[in-house]
């Protein structure tokens, strides 16, 4: 069996903006609860930003993650 070759390596990698730091694909930390406003209380997203995650660009996605990032978020249960 060969190894795989240097274009295969990566090919399920997530995408991140050029010069953004490695992330998880999601700041998504399973406490979800819009309840009161159109802000996730885990995450920190808004309503519309975790509906068209997965169809967002990468520096659309650093965007949120350095905002929500600098508001304090997401909030993990410790």
């Amino acid at each position: 069996m060969s190894a795989p070759h240097a274009d295969q390596a990566g090919a399920n990698a997530p995408v991140r903006a050029v010069g953004a730091p490695v992330r998880p694909d999601t700041p998504c930390v399973a406490v979800c609860s819009t309840t009161f406003d159109d802000i996730c209380r885990g995450c920190g997203r808004t309503v519309i930003e975790v509906a068209h995650w997965v169809s967002m660009t990468p520096e659309q996605k650093e965007a949120v993650w350095a905002r929500i990032l600098a508001q304090g978020y997401p909030r993990r249960n410790t």
